[in-house]
């Protein structure tokens, strides 16, 4: 794991909508830290820090070191609120760590090696199931990616998650089963795919269209055997 990275922050009162207004208007984020059974601190930090950070992508799943004067906590930021409009960060989660604590992180996946995949230079193309797997890692030992090599891989090869090289105590959450990160699809195979799905959408709504038709067919059936009888009765 790469060296922690530290986030400044400090300490502010309970606020009100209006405050907290003010407070984003200064380029201040509200924050908020809980977890490891300790109560939770509300604290504020530099605009500009945090939207470097989400920059650099994989923000939710980077552990930092807040300072909060001469104290460091460490801490995983959980959950990020952004402008609708700005996307700014409005307001950020980080859940507090404990020395030997797990955590659940959706880790991105990096392909390397297409040059060397034979079944891409035939026309191949690389279907990506999964962008990110989830993993299960001490809170110390977070990779930053998991890296899946194409070397080798022909048309109809798929790559699962045995595939990748965890480091020592990470693990997948899914355990039940040896899931696929990717295959190598034939270009003419992912076409019929997209039209075979295309047609079965068609004929579903051919379908629905044919029967709502029959339906109002048998309605007004129905009517005019209802005025035939109508008119038995007055003669």
């Amino acid at each position: 794991m790469a060296d922690i990275d530290v986030l400044e922050a400090s300490f502010r009162e309970d606020m009100t909508k209006g405050e907290l207004r003010s407070l984003r208007q200064q380029g201040m984020v509200p924050c908020i830290i809980y977890g490891d059974g300790k109560d939770p601190a509300k604290v504020s930090m530099d605009l500009r820090y945090i939207v470097k950070e989400l920059h650099r992508g994989g923000f939710q799943g980077r552990v930092y070191d807040v300072q909060i004067g001469d104290r460091k906590q460490r801490c995983l930021p959980r959950d990020v609120q952004l402008h609708p409009v700005t996307d700014d960060p409005l307001h950020v989660d980080f859940l507090r760590l404990s020395a030997n604590a797990r955590v659940s992180v959706n880790i991105p996946v990096v392909f390397v090696g297409e040059e060397d995949s034979p079944g891409l230079e035939r026309g191949g193309v690389l279907n990506v199931v999964r962008y990110e797997v989830e993993l299960d890692c001490p809170a110390d030992a977070i990779p930053e990616q998991v890296e899946l090599s194409l070397a080798g891989l022909e048309i109809g090869d798929a790559l699962k998650i045995s595939d990748a090289s965890l480091p020592d105590g990470v693990e997948p959450t899914i355990t039940d089963r040896d899931f696929t990160i990717a295959t190598i699809a034939a270009a003419t195979a992912v076409a019929e795919e997209a039209a075979e799905e295309q047609a079965e959408a068609e004929a579903e709504a051919e379908a629905e269209a044919d029967e709502e038709a029959t339906e109002g067919e048998e309605g007004e059936g129905a009517e005019e055997g209802g005025d035939a009888e109508e008119g038995d009765g007055d003669k």
